[in-house]
């Protein structure tokens, strides 16, 4: 009889996830567009402390806190899961502005994909940027990141694990968990 096990490795912690959210909020910022000014959208669960942890790293850099929201992508998702979460709060007007989707992992791109439906349905944005924390590969959509922190290849039998609190914390880890048999 065979039993499954769990095994796990931290890949990075607090202070080197510190250091990945400052070079992605300094690439956030350097294009010419991002000067007049960025909306930073998190993907609700996932999205949202990488988003106040960029939001407030770009303010700490620029002197300019960018404009932050949250995105509920449940009614765009395709695959039929849905999770319970609170709805969407975009509080400016994103027409003619640089959005910038933040998340924690991207892995298949169908969150991605839903998250860009509903970012469409709330106006004509002058551009739109992917931000993610994690990038395991395994794409099912030809969906790639503008902004990655760590590029981790994953197995299908692995889960990757950003655990973020909104300001940096002890506690902040990106794990991935095999699942083996």
């Amino acid at each position: 009889m065979t039993t499954a096990t769990q095994k796990s490795r931290v890949l990075l912690e607090s202070e080197e996830i510190a250091r990945v959210i400052s070079r992605l909020a300094h690439q956030i910022l350097e294009p010419d567009d991002a000067q007049r000014g960025v909306v930073l959208i998190g993907v609700r669960r996932g999205g949202e402390a990488l988003a106040q942890r960029l939001g407030s790293e770009i303010e700490r850099i620029s002197g300019k806190a960018p404009a932050l929201g949250f995105l509920n992508i449940n009614l765009y998702r395709d695959d039929r899961v849905t999770h319970e979460m609170p709805e969407s709060q975009i509080p400016v007007d994103i027409n003619d502005r640089l959005v910038v989707i933040a998340d924690d992992v991207l892995f298949t791109g169908r969150t991605i994909r839903a998250a860009l439906d509903a970012v469409t349905d709330l106006g004509r944005p002058s551009a739109i940027r992917l931000c993610v924390m994690v990038d395991r590969g395994l794409r099912e959509l030809p969906i790639q990141a503008d902004y990655v922190g760590r590029v981790i290849p994953t197995s299908r039998r692995e889960h990757g694990k950003v655990a973020l609190a909104p300001q940096a914390a002890p506690s902040d880890e990106v794990s991935i968990h095999a699942h083996a048999t």
